[in-house]
């Protein structure tokens, strides 16, 4: 739902905390409130703060843009007459906040009330209030006949224990559990979502033990939950989610897919399938493939196209696949030159070996004991071997896909490096200052929404015009081009104390510019050197003198990122980058250079690594068959 003036809300609890804000930022949009609150000064005050914004955009209005209603929200006669009075007023409702909520006010343990005033008080107002609103503002919007969001608001404390007070912790398990099984109603029109923030700075959130407040990193920003808030409100694919937000790791959804997993089965009425459509699949008698004959990190030499004979029946518990689309990674030197297997002292007794690291296709054919995978999917592999026309490997190592688009490509090594090693390795939270080299590179691009997504300041740099156009455009606060700038003056100019997180993918001198910004407790992380990779020797390590001694000195961390070793996170992170992709929240960009089938992955290779791409490199392995997808 775009938030546009003229929509009407409804907040209660919207006196104090987070209902406040919500009710002020709500007006700031043009959007008319109502605030239903216990305290009527608070109130009062709130709605003359949003009829006040609500001015800058109406005029001459025969109804007040808010009013402020008296109420006690476990009371269902009073909640019942505020609804109509907000229909009455603005003759529909769009949005409905439900913020009222207390802390128990007797220790659980202490209580030796029958609880009138205390525990069930408690229930009454955070759960049974929640139920109530919520079908209220449901009969609203249905008589309305026009589409409306309601968000309860639930609380970390309702996904994890809140031993302090076990009573506010249930209700708001209520309350997360009772959103989530509203989601069908989005069939009519109708989503309902729940808000769940760690400890806000309100007069709930300062009774919180200050240490634990501490050991959570702080009490969260409200610009933070006022922006979850709106995410719920304007993202149309978003009905029974739970949106947990904590300054650890930003704004994320809960459960995720990996979670989520382990309990949903769906019945044969809920299954959806990819909506792609397969063109007919033709298995030939052979196919031809790239591999490395030789282990030296000059690619073209170490490589050669060869012709396989295709062996059926495909071995039980393994799928064919046909390779539409290949992604090229600056690794694959590494990979031909036989580091990645530095342990095999025998090495070059396995050779030849298959090359390339990712791939998008179809599903030609499937062994024996393959019961999930059909012929004709479109599917993701992260196994040696996509420089290939087809490709045979186990079915546990298939990644489901919406469609075999080279955009998917680029979310597989590129895109889960970044998703994965910002969570994993780099920690990120919000507020900070990320700093991303290679920045307009395959994964750089990634690193540079996914952080600015997570609300940090992003600083980036690249080598050229092009490639600082590109990250201006995917929203990068600062762009460092080290052709024309100083990136060391830069970087002291402007952040003077430091950037707290660096996801570095180039090496050499690069590195120590940036472990020399790097802030007391910052965290670098290194998921690459490129600039390293293609010396007369290869890969060879460098000497990094000191670094303990500078680490140590500043409380900092300097981690490696290895992604095979995070390969149970790859459906789960796939799964959400093609999610925000969908959903318009982040941006793939694809190398303008073509390169087709596989007698040209060793030009796309060179180019890769001559440093003038821009996005994400890809080769099309089979452009007839990608011309054949696109007239579907």
């Amino acid at each position: 739902m775009e938030l546009k003036p003229g929509l009407s809300a409804l907040v209660t609890g919207g006196g104090s905390g987070i209902g406040k804000a919500l009710s002020i930022a709500l007006g700031k949009k043009g959007i008319f409130v109502t605030v239903i609150d216990y305290s009527a000064e608070n109130a009062k005050e709130v709605a003359s703060l949003v009829e006040r914004e609500c001015a800058k955009f109406h005029s001459g209005l025969k109804f007040p843009p808010a009013m402020f209603v008296r109420c006690d929200v476990a009371n269902s006669g009073e909640i019942s007459a505020a609804f109509d009075k907000h229909l009455a007023t603005y003759g529909g409702l769009d949005i409905c906040i439900n913020c009222a909520g207390i802390s128990n006010p007797i220790p659980f343990n202490q209580d030796t009330t029958d609880g009138t005033d205390s525990w069930r008080r408690t229930i009454d107002v955070n759960l049974v209030a929640v139920i109530d609103c919520t079908r209220l503002a449901i009969q609203a919007i249905q008589a309305g006949q026009k589409p409306g969001v309601i968000i309860n608001l639930g609380s970390a404390s309702g996904l994890y224990p809140m031993y302090a007070d076990p009573i506010y912790s249930g209700t708001k398990g209520g309350v997360v559990l009772f959103t989530r099984s509203l989601a069908l109603y989005k069939r009519q029109g109708i989503r309902v979502n729940v808000l769940c923030p760690e400890f806000v700075e309100t007069e709930m959130g300062r009774k919180i033990d200050p240490k634990f407040i501490d050991s959570i990193g702080g009490f969260l920003p409200m610009e933070m939950v006022v922006n979850g808030a709106f995410e719920l409100i304007k993202d149309e694919s978003r009905a029974g989610s739970c949106l947990w937000i904590s300054k650890r790791r930003g704004l994320e959804y809960w459960p995720t897919p990996a979670e989520e997993a382990k309990y949903l089965v769906r019945s044969s009425r809920f299954k959806r399938g990819s909506s792609y459509t397969a063109p007919n699949l033709q298995v030939p008698q052979s196919y031809e493939k790239l591999i490395v004959h030789t282990l030296t990190h000059n690619f073209r030499n170490a490589t050669k196209i060869v012709h396989t004979q295709l062996k059926l029946p495909i071995k039980p518990h393994h799928v064919l696949i046909k390779i539409i689309y290949a992604g090229v990674n600056a690794s694959d030197v590494n990979y031909s030159s036989g580091r990645y297997f530095s342990n095999d002292k025998d090495l070059a007794s396995r050779l030849p070996l298959d090359c390339g690291f990712e791939g998008v296709g179809l599903i030609a054919a499937v062994g024996d004991s393959v019961g999930n995978l059909k012929i004709g999917s479109p599917v993701a592999i992260m196994t040696f071997g996509s420089y290939s026309e087809f490709t045979e490997v186990p079915a546990k190592h298939v990644l489901p896909v919406p469609r075999p688009d080279p955009e998917v490509v680029a979310m597989l090594t590129s895109g889960l490096t970044a998703s994965i090693a910002l969570e994993k390795s780099a920690h990120m939270e919000y507020g900070k200052v990320v700093l991303v080299t290679a920045a307009a590179g395959g994964t750089g691009q990634f690193a540079v929404q996914l952080a600015k997504l997570a609300g940090n300041t992003v600083v980036a740099t690249c080598g050229g015009e092009k490639k600082a156009s590109l990250l201006k455009d995917l929203g990068v606060d600062h762009v460092i081009d080290y052709r024309s700038e100083n990136m060391k003056a830069v970087l002291k100019k402007e952040f003077p104390k430091g950037v707290d997180i660096v996801y570095e993918s180039v090496g050499g001198e690069m590195f120590d510019l940036c472990f020399n910004a790097l802030a007391v407790y910052g965290r670098l992380v290194v998921i690459g050197m490129i600039s390293q990779y293609q010396g007369e020797h290869g890969w060879q390590p460098s000497n990094y003198t000191g670094l303990c001694d500078k680490i140590l000195a500043k409380s900092q961390t300097v981690s490696g990122f290895f992604l095979v070793q995070y390969s149970h996170l790859w459906q789960e992170h796939l799964d959400k980058l093609f999610h925000l992709f969908s959903s318009g929240k982040l941006k793939v960009s694809l190398d303008p250079k073509k390169f087709t089938g596989v007698k040209s992955v060793a030009d796309a290779v060179e180019y890769l690594h001559s440093g003038k791409s821009v996005g994400k490199v890809v080769v099309c392995i089979d452009p007839s068959f990608s011309q054949q997808v696109a007239k579907l």
